[in-house]
């Protein structure tokens, strides 16, 4: 039985010769330039960072602890679903036993009604959370569905 038909392996070139010194003459070429044209931009293993962060002193910012979204038509989702103002009171209440210094994000919709939100605003205000508005800029052209 013929294993190799065509022959192939005596067709193809002669392997190359070994060039593995041109990898240390890259490696040396490297180290060498790093030697010489190193900058202060080229960060030392061993070089500690002398930097501080940024500080903002707005006593305005909060970090929310809980979030709701509001609908155009008034529906109100929570993390337990879609709920109504007097349940949201009710989660309110039982969220504010659970935290501590609770902070409510809300996420309206561009075209919910001010006595919505304003509900919203009062009913989170007595359960003795602050509150923080998340808005999103008005979208270009007609409101979907008009």
């Amino acid at each position: 039985m013929i294993t190799r038909p065509l022959d192939l392996a005596s067709k193809l070139r002669p392997e190359p010769r070994n060039f593995d010194f041109l990898f240390f003459v890259n490696g040396g070429l490297l180290v060498l330039f790093f030697f010489f044209f190193g900058s202060r931009f080229v960060l030392a293993p061993s070089l500690g960072v002398d930097f501080t962060l940024a500080q903002i002193p707005d006593a305005g910012m909060a970090q929310t602890t809980h979030h709701i979204s509001v609908k155009r038509d008034g529906m109100i989702f929570a993390d337990n679903g879609q709920i109504t103002l007097p349940q949201l009171r009710v989660w309110l209440d039982a969220q504010k036993k659970v935290t501590k210094q609770p902070v409510l994000l809300v996420l309206e919709d561009a075209d919910v009604p001010s006595s919505v939100s304003t509900d919203i605003w009062t009913a989170a205000h007595e359960a003795g959370f602050g509150v923080v508005l998340g808005v999103e800029p008005a979208r270009a052209g007609p409101t979907p569905g008009r």
